[in-house]
């Protein structure tokens, strides 16, 4: 499987059979969404930098409810949370999506603004590769995510939704996140992986953006 991070929370994920899978297209955030195709495109939630779908080429299905789902050989599962600390009272609910793609897990947690605890642990899937947010304000900070990734120790972490350079959205970058990492991470253009990648202790990967 390949993992492209066009940015925010937008990822490409391409599977070894071609089938591919876009998450979270953005709409007007300071950068430019690439023109892009694929097979399946998921949403969070409804806002505005998460549910671009009508910028995406092709006839892709959009999953933008709970349930289970297969496509294309990929299994995928949508499962209801919280964009807030609140039960939904301040941003309403969020989904994450747990994809089953060349035998690898991999979550996106979307918009994840719950503190951590055990009530959204139990909702997180078993996973390989975690996509976290990690800018605060809209979602859970570094600091929090930090804790749910320590807890849940998937083999690989990518953070997502954070300021980059020319983002119009009042979030932090990712160094406060690195840093209640340990501070050990390596940068990637993308992440070509297969189960024999696959690590115990948790490795830190940054994503370049690849958005226009």
């Amino acid at each position: 499987m390949k993992i492209i991070h066009i940015g925010h929370s937008c990822f490409l994920l391409c599977a070894k059979n071609g089938a591919t899978v876009l998450t979270d297209p953005y709409g007007d955030v300071g950068i430019l969404l690439p023109q892009l195709k694929s097979d399946i495109v998921t949403v969070s939630h409804g806002h505005y930098d998460h549910c671009n779908v009508s910028a995406v080429g092709g006839q892709p299905v959009i999953l933008k409810d709970a349930g289970s789902f297969c496509y294309n050989g990929i299994e995928i599962q949508a499962i209801e949370s919280f964009h807030d600390d609140a039960e939904g009272r301040k941003r309403g609910r969020n989904l994450i999506f747990s994809l089953l793609i060349d035998g690898l897990r991999v979550t996106h947690l979307g918009d994840l603004g719950e503190k951590f605890g055990e009530s959204s642990l139990r909702r997180i899937p078993r996973s390989d590769i975690l996509l976290i947010p990690v800018g605060g304000n809209y979602t859970i900070d570094g600091d929090e995510a930090a804790r749910y990734v320590k807890a849940l120790s998937p083999s690989i972490v990518i953070p997502m939704h954070y300021y980059v350079r020319g983002l119009t959205v009042d979030i932090e970058d990712e160094k406060r996140f690195i840093k209640a990492m340990g501070g050990n991470y390596r940068r990637e253009a993308a992440l070509e992986v297969v189960q024999a990648d696959l690590t115990q202790q948790t490795q830190l990967i940054v994503l370049e953006n690849h958005h226009e």
